[in-house]
């Protein structure tokens, strides 16, 4: 990722919860959840959350893989890293987590490392997406699958059209009033730029992936690909 965008979620790092209720009309949290199911993560197992934010995806696996499990949440984002650390001592002491400030695009673990991986709201600001869906593929283990959500453009012109109404008079406004206009403005371009699921499907059977589906959900302006190694 850019230094600029890590800068970015850097600033935003205080509200960065307040603001994915807003973005996601309070459903992210649900979402999260069908991705953490999708995941297969179960009890024992070592597991991955890549573009951790906060922490909210990492500390559901860590409820999936229990005290027997690992769970390591990977961001560039030290100001985030810093709050889900925090968050994981004070509501989670029981559970292994690890907290690593580090490159998606060049992930610090060995190959087939862990049981299952989840990325929440990542994928569409990585500089290169093949590149993080072929570490990705690296670090996890044979038949295990990873479950990765973001925000889409809708295919259905109703939709998207208030998609960007949304944006332009509830987000953008919102972000101006807590001095952050700048750093949610950023947020339509990087919507245009993001592949839709079907090309999200082949960039996975590129790198190796030996099943890919991609589910759009809230009309479109949402999605989760489930890979399978």
């Amino acid at each position: 990722m850019s230094n600029e965008i890590r800068a970015i979620f850097d600033r935003i790092a205080p509200v960065y919860d307040q603001f994915n209720d807003w973005l996601s009309l309070g459903q992210h949290r649900i979402w999260k959840e069908m991705a953490i199911k999708w995941s297969a993560a179960k009890a024992g197992d070592t597991c991955l959350d890549l573009c951790c934010g906060s922490g909210d995806l990492a500390l559901s696996l860590a409820r999936r893989a229990g005290t027997t499990g690992k769970v390591y949440g990977v961001d560039f984002s030290c100001n985030l890293l810093t709050t889900a650390k925090e968050r994981s001592q004070i509501h989670y002491p029981q559970f292994a987590l690890s907290w690593i400030e580090a490159d998606v695009l060049n992930l610090p673990f060995d190959d087939n490392q862990f049981d299952a991986a989840t990325m929440g709201y990542g994928l569409r600001n990585v500089t290169d997406i093949r590149r993080s869906l072929q570490e990705l593929h690296r670090v996890l283990k044979p038949s295990t699958r990873a479950a990765i959500l973001d925000f889409h453009r809708p295919t259905n012109h109703q939709f998207r059209t208030f998609q960007q109404w949304y944006l332009d008079h509830i987000v953008v406004p919102m972000a101006e009033h807590m001095g952050m206009k700048e750093e949610y403005a950023y947020i339509s371009p990087s919507l245009d730029r993001f592949p839709q699921g079907s090309e999200q499907v082949e960039l996975a059977y590129q790198v190796g992936f030996t099943s890919a589906t991609h589910y759009p959900i809230a009309n479109g302006m949402m999605g989760i690909l489930v890979i399978i190694k």
